[in-house]
């Protein structure tokens, strides 16, 4: 008798609400849509970013309220909403960062294969998280 080969399950129609929460999507992918995600969180707040850049330059006295919207908040937004903010926009800077570098380091020296693919991915995820916690502390006056 010959042994029929195991038939695996194929998927046309993804179902979000069923199918995703079981799906495991590897380091590599993980770390691509966020960098979707980081450059799109970056896009949305360039206003925010050009507001920060600007006040923080121009003068003794802009500087001035650019520390009070940390320490005080800025209008009627609370400082705590203010500097959770800025950690997103620093995640989305460092995330971004690291992993264009990992794109680009990838296209030049041709280092397509699985296990680097894993290892970078985890490599940037664990750096960008770290350099944002060190940062962070920093943000909310922990050191």
């Amino acid at each position: 008798m010959t042994q029929l080969a195991k038939k695996r399950p194929e998927f046309r129609n993804i179902n979000a609400l069923t199918d995703l929460p079981s799906y495991r999507l590897p380091a590599a992918g993980i770390v691509s849509i966020l960098h979707r995600i980081s450059g799109l969180i970056m896009f949305l707040l360039l206003p925010l970013i050009v507001w920060m850049f600007d006040t923080s330059v121009s003068s003794e006295i802009s500087f001035a309220k650019f520390s009070a919207a940390f320490n005080v908040g800025l209008g009627f937004v609370p400082a705590v909403l203010v500097k959770v903010v800025v950690l997103g926009l620093i995640w989305a800077y460092l995330h971004h960062l690291i992993a264009g570098v990992r794109h680009v380091y990838m296209d030049v020296c041709h280092a397509v294969t699985k296990e680097f693919g894993k290892s970078s991915a985890v490599f940037t995820l664990v750096v960008s998280l770290g350099l944002t916690a060190a940062l962070g502390a920093k943000l909310f006056g922990l050191y």
